[in-house]
């Protein structure tokens, strides 16, 4: 049993290391993007187009992993990419939680009428596809930043919002609620001091899932052009790019597709690490 419980605390350490230690290399390259660059990302030279990475022959320094088919160096527009989707995440994941959390713990608490009218409206919004759903906020909206964290912002609140809601339900049924309740202490702020703690563990664990959501999304605008402007880089305006050359220039596609897959992988790990970490049976 000892032997059990020491290797599922050396796997949930090596999840967490891991995946925080690849967001955080890739936070610090987002923050530092003008100065560790090596080249300019929007700087074009059709007569350095397609250059292989450094391993391959062909290859010529300054440009480590290669350019695409307008000379444009492929790490230096993978760094400044990063900057969107790193950014996109925070923010979009961050008022997404707000928002959901803040309905799925007053309907869960309080019950009677907030609960039937957050939960109606919840079902109401789920029965949209997300997908579309996003891709016709941003035809409304026109395309930008603001836009997507906006899309992801409606899109993604229910997510929160029911999980929050059933948490609420659960901790609003324990004995130290009781007895807060009976010594006289105000629902809402009951709330706040005693139900919110015990369901923050849930709300962290579903930030970070939320922000890997936020990246594939606005990846896939940034596929179908619906990002920000297509000169700017992006993860998924890049793999959109690269699908084209696949044969001539693979790295184009394969670089930023494999950062893409890091990045959600590591949120996700970050997010079951951080549930396993919490977890008082596993403690």
């Amino acid at each position: 049993m000892v032997d059990g419980r020491s290797l599922v605390t050396r796997k949930m350490g090596a999840r967490l290391w891991l995946s925080g230690g690849w967001l955080v290399l890739l936070a610090l390259a987002a923050l530092f993007a003008p100065w560790i660059s090596p080249q300019d990302p929007l700087a074009q030279d059709i007569f350095a187009s397609r250059l292989p990475p450094f391993w391959q022959s062909g290859a010529e320094p300054g440009f480590p992993l290669g350019t695409d088919s307008l000379g444009r160096d492929v790490l230096s527009r993978m760094i400044h990419g990063a900057r969107v989707a790193l950014g996109v995440a925070l923010i979009a994941g961050t008022l997404t939680c707000l928002v959901g959390a803040s309905l799925g713990l007053i309907a869960g608490y309080f019950r009677g009428w907030p609960d039937l009218v957050i939960s109606r409206f919840i079902d109401i919004w789920m029965a949209f596809p997300p997908v579309l759903f996003s891709i016709l906020l941003i035809a409304v909206l026109g395309t930008g930043l603001t836009s997507i964290i906006i899309a992801i912002v409606v899109i993604d609140w229910t997510r929160f919002a029911r999980v929050i809601r059933a948490e609420a339900i659960g901790q609003g049924a324990m004995d130290y609620v009781v007895s807060a309740q009976v010594a006289g202490r105000k629902r809402f702020d009951t709330m706040i001091r005693e139900v919110l703690p015990n369901v923050l563990p849930t709300i962290v664990v579903l930030l970070t899932l939320e922000m890997g959501i936020a990246v594939i999304i606005e990846a896939i605008l940034s596929f179908v052009n619906l990002s920000i402007s297509t000169d700017q880089p992006t993860w998924g305006g890049m793999i959109s790019e690269g699908r084209i050359s696949i044969h001539q220039a693979w790295w184009v596609l394969i670089f930023p597709l494999v950062s893409l897959f890091l990045t959600v992988l590591s949120f996700s790990q970050l997010g079951e690490g951080l549930k396993d970490r919490f977890d008082p049976v596993l403690r």
